[in-house]
């Protein structure tokens, strides 16, 4: 199940999730292109990924910032910028390209530190993006809790795109960090589910006194839960041009 818009996107051009977007992809062209062998690959991650020892000890704390914008392979990152592009752009529009970006490197160095409390003296390394894009949908969960998102379903061979409330969708995936939480231990490597649930929590709290500025409650009548732009102008899918190819007899 895979999110890949939204029916209410911004009405302002999102500067800063693209530049992030486009940064990240951006580090991870480059650590493809230099990294060659796993010698290299060690020497990345002992300078820039976040060690949860490390921290225990005071030391590399810039890792906290640095590990967001390492990925661990093509698929890894692009998940997570799929995800960023869906739910980005109405909370910079909400908070304003500068307060978008603290709120995005606060959500990463909070999530970073609910990994490392998972698990404190794990030598394990952690990248990744999905903390700090875990705060940007539990802070999109509280303002617009009611937007419409298409999601992608796969179902065997059955391939669908359905309409589905934001909330039901932050809040499937929010369950499934926390059933992969404690079905996994976070000093053994995977993913890195504690990182995506406190970044998650630490997004919806720090949306709080913006949503209480709103008028709270009172701000979801106004919009109905939704960003308060009208609905974008989706054209229906276009049939296959492959032609058919009938069975001789």
């Amino acid at each position: 199940m895979f999110p890949i818009r939204d029916h209410n996107p911004s009405s302002q051009t999102p500067y800063v999730t693209w530049a992030l977007i486009v940064l990240n992809v951006a580090i991870h062209l480059w650590q493809v292109a230099t990294v060659y062998d796993p010698a290299q690959l060690y020497a990345l991650y002992d300078a820039y990924a976040l060690v949860p020892a490390e921290i225990s000890q005071g030391q590399d704390l810039w890792t906290l910032v640095t590990s967001t914008f390492l990925h661990g392979g093509w698929m890894h990152l692009i998940g997570n910028m799929l995800f960023l592009h869906v739910f980005g752009d109405n909370l910079e529009e909400a908070l304003g390209r500068v307060g978008f970006l603290l709120f995005y490197l606060l959500g990463g160095i909070g999530a970073g530190l609910c990994q490392w409390a998972a698990a404190p003296l794990s030598g394990i390394p952690t990248v990744g993006a999905s903390g700090a894009i875990a705060a940007v949908m539990g802070g999109y969960l509280l303002l617009f809790p009611k937007a419409r998102v298409d999601v992608l379903i796969f179902v065997i061979f059955i391939i669908r795109i359905v309409p589905i409330p934001a909330w039901i969708v932050l809040a499937v995936w929010f369950a499934l960090q926390i059933f992969g939480g404690f079905g996994s231990s976070a000093d053994m490597g995977g993913v890195a589910y504690w990182a995506h649930v406190g970044g998650f929590a630490i997004g919806f709290v720090m949306m709080m006194p913006t949503w209480l500025r709103r008028g709270g409650a009172g701000w979801w009548s106004r919009t109905a839960g939704r960003p308060p732009h009208s609905d974008a102008a989706y054209g229906s899918l276009t049939p296959t041009r492959v032609p058919t190819v009938r069975r001789r007899r």
